[in-house]
């Protein structure tokens, strides 16, 4: 690899974004407007729902006739710990573990006042009681991580993917295939210009929203710079590989959207996965904007470091590593 190659088209390749000043305008105002009109939305009282996590199996134990309630939303847990954190930040009115036959209730929720009263009421008085405090996260700092992430994924795929195609309609790759630069130098120079970008329009939207919002931070700034630099190359493979040999506009635009729709829906971006069908929460697994989100919101709201989130990080590096391998191979210039 000769570096002043890598340079020459790294340097184009961020002069033509950065020129193309509608597109630059569009990837800093749409996430920040997103933000700001969703805080405005959600900064009344949250809306009336009920969400109960049950750790263990259910059985005919004193929780059987409170878990028969309707208008409760009873979601299955596997991690109690995690489960007495959501119950901190509000995000579950009450926890039951039925396996040591306790449950976990907020005394600063309202909602979980009323649960522990329904629950007393369904004749559950065999259930020890456990108290925890804290206050609620606000429903846009929950959203914030999966916007960005959002962003940073149209970004990837159309600012790479669709650009490549783009240069291959027009006979711009057939040119520079007659010089001396590889095919690798080209990629390493498309993924690099457009890491650095992404990376530097989320921070300034994240520092813009925050000076304006101030969101929950529990976690390291590091360890969340690390998960959207990880996602970021993820989804910047893949758009490489999306562009690898299409040679229509018209095609890679289907395919663009026909991949970044469905993760977007799926990855957790505007509501929780819990509650899905199992099959759905298997699908969104596929997806890297899922464990960019689920990372990002274990480090901001549960303070999570770099062990909690070692899965979603090792899975992003993978996902990273095979989609740019395959993408290299299957890489063309016509």
């Amino acid at each position: 690899m000769t570096f002043s190659r890598f340079g020459a088209v790294l340097r184009a390749r961020n002069r033509e974004f950065l020129r193309d000043r509608s597109a630059l305008v569009w990837n800093i105002v749409l996430p920040a407007v997103i933000v700001l009109g969703f805080a405005f939305a959600f900064s009344g009282d949250p809306p009336n729902a009920y969400k109960v996590g049950v750790y263990g199996q259910a059985g005919d134990g004193p929780a059987a006739a409170f878990m028969r309630t309707d208008h409760i939303d009873f979601i299955p847990l596997a991690d109690a710990k995690a489960a007495i954190i959501k119950v901190e930040r509000h995000q579950l009115d009450l926890l039951l573990d039925l396996e040591q036959e306790r449950y976990w209730v907020n005394d600063e929720s309202p909602r979980g006042y009323i649960l522990e009263r329904v629950l007393a009421g369904t004749g559950s008085a065999g259930l020890a009681r456990r108290q925890v405090s804290g206050a609620s996260v606000p429903y846009v700092d929950w959203l914030i991580p999966g916007v960005l992430g959002m962003n940073m994924m149209f970004s990837s795929l159309f600012g790479v993917g669709y650009v490549i195609v783009r240069y291959r309609k027009n006979g711009v790759l057939k040119r520079l295939k007659a010089t001396p630069l590889t095919a690798f130098e080209f990629l390493a120079a498309q993924v690099v210009s457009r890491l650095w970008l992404i990376m530097s329009i989320t921070v300034l939207i994240f520092i813009g929203t925050d000076l304006i919002i101030g969101f929950t931070m529990y976690g390291s700034y590091l360890n969340l710079a690390l998960v959207f630099t990880l996602g970021a190359v993820s989804m910047i493979s893949l758009g490489l590989l999306i562009a690898a040999r299409t040679a229509s506009e018209e095609l890679a635009g289907g395919l663009l959207n026909a991949i970044g729709w469905p993760m977007m829906a799926l990855s957790g971006v505007w509501f929780s996965l819990e509650g899905l069908h199992p099959w759905l929460q298997k699908l969104a697994l596929i997806f890297p904007l899922t464990h960019v989100t689920t990372a990002a919101r274990e480090v901001m709201l549960d303070g999570a470091g770099l062990s909690a989130i070692a899965a979603e990080l090792m899975t992003l590096s993978a996902m990273s590593a095979v989609l740019l391998v395959i993408g290299s191979y299957a890489f063309r210039w016509q």
